[in-house]
């Protein structure tokens, strides 16, 4: 039995982690923690302790799981380190400077990380890497859809494809990879990633990558019609990680994609 203390444990990826691994003899919840001043701590579920409390239940735990903020979850990374504890991260709105934090910590202790955790996305990534490969004079653009209550743009997800497209051109993305466009001069240049956020309603997150060429244009969609693809893949990389030696690992470490 894996036993699982999960970061920001009230929101939408938390409480969904938690209902989730109470249907599966694998696991068990032993501790959450939640922003200071939330009402689901103290009386209201004894399990859940406030972030700050974090260090007084992460040796009950065998895995962290974190969904939560770049920041929060930088600490929760630190803290890990300092109690050897294994962790799996799904936050995303990491920046260059949170991932190194991320990179230095896997020296000491066996960390997964990835911006999606569906089976489906990491299949997805091989997919699109592949066909930039073979096809690299075409147009890409990728586009993305949230609910409306995502705060980082684009999605991590969007941009983690970017990299395979920009991988796949034997480019960085940093040098080719363009955030939406607008305004009089926006005519796009041959080795460009478009990259395009749109938020709304309650979509759990679709991704489309478009290469684009003369006469013909092709598609590639992922739908999530639920947060338990995201849940499930979040599921076996703590089960996954339990036996790991440190080191950084991914989603498709986990499916044993690699």
């Amino acid at each position: 039995m894996v036993n699982v203390i999960v970061c920001g444990a009230c929101g939408r990826m938390g409480s969904a982690i938690i209902n989730m691994a109470k249907q599966d003899k694998d696991f068990n919840i032993v501790a959450g923690t939640e922003i200071d001043g939330s009402p689901s701590i103290g009386n209201k579920n004894p399990l859940i302790v406030k972030s700050s409390d974090m260090e007084s239940v992460v040796n009950s735990g065998d895995v962290i799981i974190d969904f939560t903020i770049a920041s929060n979850t930088v600490k929760n990374i630190e803290l890990a380190v300092k109690k050897n504890a294994k962790i799996v991260v799904g936050t995303t709105g990491l920046t260059d400077e949170n991932k190194e934090v991320l990179k230095k910590a896997s020296e000491k202790i066996s960390i997964v990380f990835a911006p999606n955790m569906s089976t489906g996305i990491n299949l997805l990534l091989d997919i699109v890497e592949n066909i930039a490969k073979k096809i690299p004079n075409y147009d890409t653009e990728i586009v993305e859809i949230h609910h409306n209550k995502k705060k980082d743009s684009p999605s991590g997800t969007a941009l983690r494809l970017a990299e395979a497209v920009a991988a796949g051109h034997n480019k960085n993305l940093n040098d080719v990879g363009v955030f939406g466009r607008h305004g009089a001069s926006t005519l796009r240049k041959p080795e460009e990633i478009g990259i395009h956020a749109v938020r709304g309603g309650d979509v759990c997150g679709d991704h489309t990558v478009y290469f684009a060429g003369v006469g013909e244009v092709i598609e590639i969609s992922h739908r999530a019609t639920s947060r338990d693809c995201l849940v499930s893949g979040a599921l076996k990389a703590a089960k996954w990680l339990a036996g790991k030696p440190a080191g950084l690992y991914d989603m498709r470490d986990v499916l044993g994609l690699k």
